[in-house]
């Protein structure tokens, strides 16, 4: 494993790709280790010309754990910055799922100059209202979510909540979903670190008139059966930042089924390669 100092606390990360080729990092969602950007996925970046650099957030994975402290999204970004930095890297090609997505909309306004381009996937702006979860859901949801009595449980809320705001029909891969679970609740189970991180995206309020203000090459992907985060959160995204392109998804819900990968990839490869035109 591979850890580095990176402001002020360890994170994890990995790479694939060649070392000398334009950099993509990759930002994970709420409570997600950076291993559910499977490996398969991030190869399939590589093979395309990118070095793709995967970490674990702080209170998540093998990065920092701590019981005593409190931070917002601008932490967060602040982390992702910092491992650019331990790493070397002058600036990068960023994609955020959900919660990574609000990482790297914070990072891309309070660092503008370390981004090439953003990529904000079934994310939001922080707005009240706006890409918020389908009410029906809610109380599954929280019952999900709440800190399981053993591993094995752990493991199957997991795939539970999965089927609950993933994708519907075939696209939803049960042997995916419980694999990448067991992997991470083996790796690493800490509930109260997921809910440490829910506290920072509440916290850190609205992005609108920072993504207003946005001058940068802008991809927003969100599926149009999301419920965890409503599609709204990636219009409204694509509406504020000048210029971004939105790419809408027939069926996806909040997840990235291995069917839909060539679509995420094809639509970043153009963003990337317009842009550095």
């Amino acid at each position: 494993m591979t850890i580095v100092g990176a402001n002020g606390i360890d994170i994890w990360y990995d790479e694939f790709g060649e070392p000398d080729a334009p950099v993509l990092l990759l930002v994970s969602g709420l409570g997600a280790h950076g291993t559910g950007y499977r490996p398969g996925f991030c190869e399939a970046f590589a093979d395309r010309g990118l070095r793709v650099i995967r970490f674990d957030n702080r209170d998540v994975g093998l990065s920092t754990h701590r019981e005593d402290w409190a931070y917002t999204l601008s932490d967060m970004a602040a982390d992702a910055i910092g491992l650019l930095d331990a790493l070397g890297i002058e600036a990068a090609h960023v994609w955020g799922a959900s919660m990574g997505g609000m990482i790297s909309q914070t990072m891309a306004i309070e660092h503008p100059d370390r981004l090439l381009t953003l990529t904000s996937v079934m994310s939001t702006t922080g707005e009240p209202g706006v890409g918020a979860p389908d009410p029906a859901i809610l109380t599954e949801l929280l019952a999900l979510s709440a800190p399981a009595a053993t591993l094995d449980d752990a493991i199957e809320a997991g795939v539970a909540l999965s089927r609950l705001i993933g994708s519907p029909g075939d696209l939803f891969d049960e042997a995916e979903h419980r694999a990448r679970t067991a992997e991470a609740v083996h790796r690493a189970y800490d509930p109260a670190g997921t809910t440490r991180q829910l506290t920072a995206i509440v916290g850190s309020g609205s992005r609108a008139e920072g993504l207003a203000a946005l001058d940068l090459p802008t991809l927003v992907v969100h599926g149009d059966r999301d419920p965890l985060v409503n599609i709204s959160g990636g219009r409204r995204t694509a509406e504020l930042v000048a210029g971004a392109r939105l790419v809408e998804i027939e069926g996806m819900g909040h997840d990235m089924p291995p069917a839909l990968w060539p679509r995420y990839v094809e639509a970043t490869i153009d963003h990337i390669a317009t842009h550095a035109a």
